[in-house]
């Protein structure tokens, strides 16, 4: 098979007192994403994503909640061993899509840095990571962040 798609998706409620980071940035806002880790909700979808494209184990299967190791780890972590098994497997990252569904903050004036950071744990050019962001409306979850990811791979030759 030359080429291969994986989904992720995450969510993660917003809890005061934690630092908010999403997609490897740190964002200024009241609240952080909760979670047995940084909580970053788009590195755990892109995580997600990557697994179930070569058919790995998923991010809670290969980093525990129950873990101790894991408590606030940074999330590029858990991307990067994705990452490590995408390669093992022949495959490299052709482009990556995300949405973001949050009430706030705004992704709009962060979403270059995000992009960039992404692309550089990928190795992806940045024309290669897709980044949008979308309110919650009527779906009664402003205090929660919700990601999706979709990931191409390609047979490396």
């Amino acid at each position: 098979m030359l080429l291969r798609i994986g989904y992720g998706w995450d969510s993660h409620e917003f809890k005061a007192g934690i630092p908010l980071k999403i997609g490897g940035v740190g964002l200024a806002h009241p609240k952080g994403l909760g979670g047995h880790s940084d909580g970053d909700v788009l590195l755990h979808a892109l995580t997600d994503a990557l697994l179930g494209a070569v058919a790995a184990p998923d991010i809670g299967s290969l980093f525990p909640p129950s873990d101790p190791k894991w408590k606030g780890a940074d999330s590029a972590v858990f991307l990067r061993e994705a990452l490590n098994r995408v390669r093992t497997a022949g495959y490299a990252v052709v482009n990556v899509d995300c949405t973001l569904i949050l009430a706030a903050p705004k992704i709009g004036p962060h979403a270059t840095a995000i992009r960039e950071y992404v692309a550089e744990l990928l190795g992806v050019p940045i024309d290669c990571v897709g980044l949008k962001a979308k309110t919650p409306e009527g779906l009664n979850t402003d205090n929660a962040a919700i990601a999706n990811a979709v990931v191409l791979l390609e047979k490396k030759r």
